[in-house]
């Protein structure tokens, strides 16, 4: 009679079934085949009370692979059959390997009485979220064999678990009073060689920085196609507060992402990881040594100060740990230098409210992040209203009232050599400011808790700064007396300078009643340098006529009859003819005084102002007729031309004395200097311009 040995194995896995690619194998002289992959758990077929006992169980670690370095990891379940204890003798198949899943079983159609065992066995392993049940059938051959003695192995694989995870695997029969094998079995984690090379989740990708000047590459190196990646952007900071960060996913077509370099900061950190379960993660900070990133962090940095009744608090808000320490100091003057306060240093905490040693308020305190030997932030209790007052002094205490230094540019000064603003001999305040410090005129900013006697007055210097200013208004007061004494006894002397002097601010324009006509080229440096000549020339009394210009008069003529009608005028009264010699002008003189050869185009339009001058100057000149003055503009015009050479030449505004008297002859001693400056300055600014 043919018996029946069906062996159920009973896994529960964490993250559900999935696909099943199980394989089965048995030692040679046994047979057996999977009845159900998935087989409910609980509902095992039940069998004989007799036939085959479990011995032993083996559970081993292995890959189960759809590729090259597509494999999960699984654990494999070995089973050793031995003959039950009460069990008459059977013949013991032969010795040897290489299973045989379809040898002598049902499904072949073999009934041979030859299988002379029986039995239900059953084999189950528990995690904590779910389960996987597997059905399968072996036969044992008849043979002689002796109770406890093995008849064979039989291999399942494999059942898949998590990478570092813990089963619990129970095998046993469904008959009474057979023996149960359990054993625990950790699922190896990346550090096993054979994952590493063929696990993705063990599949450590590298990340490369690549810094522009507006923007910062990150590219996923070492990624395998067609997977995706999440990268994780966060401030790494010790408190604890910088959240998840931003994270995203890159694909494996486009393996790099941008980020903005005003973002950078030295705690900015990078993780990446490939998107399965319980992957490795790479992690990189590679801007913690970076000095720009340095400085954004700062820029971004703020201190804040808490002025209480009776502490001094700050804050210290930053995106990243601060590797600072904060220092308190004593700036009587805004500008001038912030004196240490000895004992008071403390790091940086990060964020919060922060002690500074139970420090009092006082409005020349302030406080400074000192990192990498710099300050970095500062800020001070000035603009508040506080106790005290900022010229206060702050007095060093060691020991009782007999040490007493005053603390100031750079050091502690003794008392005996302390001057107050620099003014009086040392030690002059010695005795009244000791006398404050005893009958409590000084206020006590800082105690050190420790007993080292180590206390800061900040003492009034008000007082004694006040009978020093009475003093000197005195003395102010005094001089003026003799002074005025020193007029009286010589009040003549004093009489004619003061007439002098109305003489000269009374007096009438010097140019008043005189006229010039100012002709200059167009072109940008020439029209402003006569709209300041002309706003320079007024307050002199002279009336200026511009050409090109004239407004309703050239709208009226035109520009070459309006221009020739000023000259004729000018000629007939005697006025001064003024030419503003530009590059443009020079130009046009050069041109003008050129032989025309056949094939010259001229640079100047014949029908321009400044030609049509010079055609009326130039003629006059020769034959000595009128008042001329050539003013060139000696930082763009270096010489006159030569056709205009006949009259005198003024380079402005270097000789703007003679350009002025030129102006005033023949007249003498019309008081011009007081306006020599003030047109000079007018005409620079419009050459600058």
């Amino acid at each position: 009679m043919g018996a029946l040995v069906l062996l159920v194995l009973l896994l529960v896995v964490t993250g559900g079934r999935g696909a099943h690619r199980d394989t089965l194998a048995c030692t040679q002289g046994l047979a057996c085949r999977l009845l159900d992959p998935d087989v409910l758990c609980g509902m095992e077929p039940q069998g004989p009370g007799h036939g085959l006992t479990l011995s032993r169980l083996r559970l081993e670690p292995a890959l189960r692979c759809t590729g090259p370095m597509a494999c999960s990891p699984c654990l494999e379940a070995r089973l050793r059959l031995a003959v039950p204890r009460g069990t008459a003798m059977l013949r013991v198949p032969a010795a040897g390997h290489g299973g045989d899943a379809g040898r002598g079983s049902p499904e072949h159609g073999d009934s041979s009485p030859q299988h002379n065992a029986s039995g239900v066995l059953l084999l189950a392993a528990h995690t904590y979220a779910s389960s996987r049940c597997v059905a399968l059938e072996v036969w044992a051959p008849m043979g002689t064999a002796l109770p406890d003695q093995t008849l064979g192995w039989v291999t399942f694989r494999c059942f898949e678990a998590p990478l570092g995870s813990e089963l619990h695997v129970t095998a046993y029969t469904s008959s009474h009073g057979h023996r149960r094998l359990s054993q625990w079995q950790r699922v190896p984690d990346c550090s096993w060689p054979a994952a590493q090379s063929a696990v993705p989740q063990c599949q450590v990708p590298r990340l490369q920085v690549s810094p522009g000047p507006k923007e910062v590459v990150i590219g996923v190196q070492g990624a395998m196609p067609g997977h995706s990646y999440t990268l994780r952007l966060y401030h790494n900071q010790s408190h604890g507060t910088s959240g998840p960060g931003r994270v995203v996913t890159v694909q494996s077509s486009n393996m790099s992402y941008r980020l903005p370099a005003e973002e950078v900061l030295p705690c900015l950190c990078l993780q990446v990881w490939l998107e399965t379960q319980d992957p490795l993660r790479a992690t990189l900070c590679p801007f913690s040594h970076d000095a720009e990133a340095w400085q954004r962090l700062w820029a971004r940095s703020r201190l804040v100060l808490h002025a209480g009744a009776q502490a001094l608090t700050c804050s210290l808000s930053s995106p990243c740990d601060l590797p600072a320490e904060l220092i308190p100091c004593w700036q009587p003057a805004p500008t001038g230098p912030c004196q240490a306060l000895p004992s008071l240093r403390h790091p940086a905490m990060g964020r919060g409210s922060q002690e500074l040693g139970g420090l009092r308020p006082h409005p020349n305190l302030c406080v400074q992040v000192w990192s990498r030997g710099q300050v970095q932030l500062s800020q001070c209790l000035r603009d508040r209203a506080l106790p005290g007052r900022p010229d206060d002094i702050l007095l060093l205490e060691r020991h009782g009232n007999t040490s007493l230094c005053v603390l100031e540019r750079g050091a502690c000064t003794p008392l005996a050599s302390f001057t107050s603003t620099g003014l009086g001999h040392p030690g002059l305040l010695e005795q009244e400011l000791r006398r404050d410090v005893v009958m409590g005129q000084c206020r006590q900013i800082w105690h050190h808790e420790n007993g080292t006697g180590l206390t800061l007055w900040a003492c009034p210097l008000h007082k004694y700064l006040r009978a020093r200013w009475v003093l000197a208004w005195m003395g102010v007061l005094l001089g003026a007396a003799c002074l005025l004494l020193l007029l009286l006894l010589k009040k003549e002397g004093i009489k004619g300078w003061l007439k002098s002097l109305r003489a000269d601010y009374s007096s009438e324009a010097p140019l008043r009643g005189r006229r010039a006509l100012l002709v200059h080229a167009v072109e940008p440096v020439a029209e402003r340098v006569a709209c300041a000549l002309m706003a320079a020339l007024r307050p002199l009394g002279l009336a200026v006529a511009a050409a090109p210009g004239g407004g309703s008069g050239v709208a009226a003529w035109g520009p070459l009859p309006w221009l020739h009608a000023q000259h004729h005028r000018a000629l007939r009264g005697g006025d001064t003819i003024i030419i503003l010699l530009s590059p443009a002008a020079v130009a046009a003189a050069h041109q003008w005084d050129a032989d025309p050869s056949p094939g010259d185009v001229p640079t100047a339009a014949p029908c321009e102002a400044f030609a049509a001058a010079l055609s009326c100057a130039v003629p006059a000149l020769a034959a000595g007729n009128g008042r001329y003055v050539v003013a060139r503009l000696e930082a763009v015009v270096p010489v006159v031309p030569p056709v205009l050479r006949a009259a005198p030449a003024f380079a402005l505004p270097s000789d703007t004395g003679g350009f002025l008297r030129a102006l005033a002859a023949p007249r003498r001693g019309q008081w011009l200097e007081p306006y020599v400056a003030a047109v000079a300055e007018g005409l620079r600014r419009a050459v600058g311009e």
